[in-house]
């Protein structure tokens, strides 16, 4: 279960969360969604679940949306990291190396190992 652990913002509008994971994991990421809106969050998603519903896309596709999802992380409080069972490909890690870069910070559904570190994790 999501737990929203600061519900307003403190300008006094909602916290905006952008959700980061692979695509595989649409069920996990429309739950998570779910969850953060109904406790008072502002939700920014993936917009298309390439490898949960296979649509074909180019490489220049692909750019496109890796870039537009950089520019939901800006807009975000925070990001989200949906990781059933910890896991986190090369996508997701680039989006949390590029939102602890830009000072936002990173939650995960399933939290990174005591030993994160040193496994190449990053943690905020």
């Amino acid at each position: 279960m999501v737990i929203n652990d600061a519900p307003g913002h403190p300008n006094g509008s909602f916290k905006v969360v952008t959700l980061c994971g692979s695509t595989r994991f649409k069920s996990e990421f429309e739950r998570i969604n779910a969850e953060l809106t109904l406790a008072g969050n502002v939700v920014i998603s993936v917009g298309v679940f390439v490898h949960a519903e296979g649509p074909e896309i180019s490489e220049s596709q692909k750019q496109l949306l890796d870039l537009i999802h950089l520019q939901k992380i800006d807009m975000a409080d925070e990001i989200f990291v949906v990781n059933p069972g910890g896991y986190i490909g090369e996508s997701t890690r680039g989006e949390i190396e590029y939102a602890t870069r830009t000072g936002v910070p990173v939650r995960y559904l399933v939290p990174p190992p005591p030993s994160a570190q040193t496994e190449g994790w990053l943690v905020p």
